[in-house]
């Protein structure tokens, strides 16, 4: 039996407790959380310990992996003070909230033998997995080019519920930190390592709630010389699907929900994405489960975990690159 702990009861949290919840080889054995009544009720709900200082957790319950369900800025101080103490983690996305504790924590990872995996499960989507294979598999040739779009919606009680979200030094930014980052990720991993980036961060729908962005874009050049291209904002009027398109010189792929992929000779192929039990957040995905799962599969395995923070760092360095180049004032602040 695997062990676990969750720090941070908040919102995300409750994908974590349910994954948990439905694998018969793990165990959660405590909960933590600085917030008085976000603990209790964690506690009361899934009838373990509770503690309020997650080193108190660590000396005396020492759980085989530890899930950090925090805001942004604490995730690379907890991570790094639970791989130092040789427990597993999984952490929710952003890696951290600067770069520089991005950077503190791949060496931390880079030093013990624990592991840790970084939550962009978007890409045990169907549809992700699809997309790579076909890429891949060689038989839809060169990579041209791609485009993608989150159009999402964000009210001002969103933030007012957690400040922390509209805020540099503990979200680290604002939609691309906290929303499309997960789509920036899909980019990279399935078009290619990002060499160059141009974009643009601001606020077009949320000025006087949150001092962070609410909407950006961007042209990116790809390692492998591909391009690319994406648009994202909160002020759209509903949570639309998220799209993303990729261009090579035998097919497209089109995600949209489900994935379309259209080839030169006229045939079309669609992978349909399962919809997210009811009452959970649609824009979560349906994947959270999936990676947790195959991160305690393979625990035992030699090696890092595969979305490991020096992978998960690529997407946060071309967030962090549109931000120095948005907000060139603040630099210090924003990376």
């Amino acid at each position: 039996m695997t062990t676990a702990a969750i720090i941070g009861c908040g919102d995300v949290s409750s994908v974590h407790f349910a994954a948990l919840a439905s694998m018969p080889d793990a165990e959660l054995v405590a909960v933590c959380d600085t917030h008085p009544g976000r603990l209790a009720a964690a506690e009361a709900a899934h009838g373990v310990a509770g503690y309020a200082d997650h080193r108190e957790l660590l000396r005396k319950v020492r759980p085989d992996v530890v899930h950090i369900c925090t805001p942004h800025h604490l995730h690379a101080s907890l991570a790094i003070d639970c791989l130092d103490a040789g427990v597993n983690v999984i952490v929710e996305k952003p890696l951290a909230h600067t770069l520089e504790e991005g950077r503190k924590l791949v060496a931390a990872a880079a030093r013990g033998t624990a592991k840790i995996g970084v939550c962009f499960q978007n890409r045990y989507n169907a549809t992700s997995v699809a997309m790579r294979e076909l890429l891949d598999g060689g038989t839809l040739g060169r990579v041209l080019g791609a485009s993608a779009t989150v159009m999402w919606h964000r009210t001002a009680d969103y933030y007012r519920d957690r400040p922390w979200r509209g805020t540099w030094d503990e979200g680290g930014g604002g939609l691309m930190m906290n929303q499309a980052i997960h789509t920036v990720d899909l980019l990279q991993w399935l078009v290619g390592d990002v060499a160059k980036v141009e974009g643009h961060a601001s606020v077009r729908a949320l000025a006087g709630i949150i001092e962070v962005e609410d909407t950006a874009e961007f042209a990116a050049e790809h390692a492998n010389g591909a391009r690319s291209v994406f648009y994202a904002t909160l002020g759209n009027a509903v949570n639309a699907p998220v799209t993303l398109d990729i261009t090579t010189e035998k097919a497209l792929l089109s995600l949209r929900g489900d994935l379309t992929v259209t080839y030169g000779d006229g045939a079309v192929e669609v992978v349909s994405e399962p919809v997210p039990e009811s009452g959970r957040r649609s824009y979560w995905g349906a994947s959270h489960e999936l990676l947790i799962r195959d991160f305690y599969a393979k625990l035992e395995e030699p090696g890092p975990f595969w979305i490991n923070p020096a992978e998960a760092g690529k997407s946060l360095q071309v967030v962090k690159d549109i931000y120095a180049q948005s907000y060139p004032q603040q630099v210090e602040r924003v990376s």
